[in-house]
């Protein structure tokens, strides 16, 4: 793949910038441990994963926070063990605290010398803001699932993606979307017909965490292990 054809990115936030499994498992284990559940953060990733996706299908309206109070509630339910309301507030309330990768400001940097930046997101716009303190992206647009009523996979992003490409002079073939998720951003990208880069953030730890295993056909043009290997690919490309 040719890198210097493309004039903007898309990225996807929580996975691929912000390490949204640890952010998780910080509120999720010392849950675990006060009610004397022996699982490691893995398993309780999980058993997670599920419960998030199903509430963003069946309440694509509700605002990211309440997804994971409910989310952690019905994680609860299926190891048994109620879940607080002060503990699944915690949760709901943890997204600006979640960290970001160590490479993922320094790389945004570099590439924002080369593209436009899009952000295409499935949370609330209190939240990014609260994560971009630690990314300090140069984005020329953000969208989220606040600002589209529904959370990916779902194609309601990907519209927002057209008009703001429209608004921003960037033709769709110029477009590369960047994620970690196949199941949030790869097989939708593949449904849109947008050439994407896999940042494979957990290629060295076996199943698929805190994210479901794809329900639908995917593929992607390039695969890395961090922010930082694309960002040198680039470079080395330009």
């Amino acid at each position: 793949m040719d890198l210097t054809k493309f004039q903007a990115l898309s990225f996807d936030c929580y996975g691929t910038l912000i390490d949204w499994e640890s952010g998780i498992a910080a509120v999720l284990a010392p849950w675990a441990r006060a009610e004397g559940l022996s699982l490691t953060d893995e398993e309780l990733l999980v058993a997670y994963s599920p419960h998030e996706a199903a509430v963003e299908a069946e309440t694509p309206f509700r605002l990211y926070p309440d997804v994971l109070a409910e989310a952690f509630r019905r994680t609860g339910a299926t190891l048994g063990h109620e879940v607080s309301p002060e503990w699944a507030a915690r949760l709901g309330a943890s997204v600006p605290d979640w960290p970001a990768f160590p490479d993922s400001a320094e790389a945004l940097a570099r590439l924002a010398s080369r593209y436009k930046l899009i952000i295409l997101s499935n949370v609330h716009r209190a939240g990014f803001a609260g994560s971009n303190e630690q990314l300090r992206g140069d984005f020329a647009a953000i969208i989220t699932a606040e600002d589209v009523g529904a959370y990916k996979p779902a194609e309601n992003h990907f519209r927002a993606l057209d008009v703001t490409l429209a608004e921003l002079g960037v033709e769709r073939s110029r477009l590369l979307h960047v994620a970690q998720s196949l199941f949030h951003d790869h097989v939708p990208a593949k449904r849109e017909g947008l050439p994407s880069v896999w940042i494979n953030r957990r290629r060295d730890k076996p199943g698929w965490g805190a994210t479901p295993q794809p329900s639908g056909e995917f593929s992607y043009d390039l695969e890395f292990g961090s922010m930082g290997e694309f960002a040198d690919a680039v470079d080395q490309a330009f």
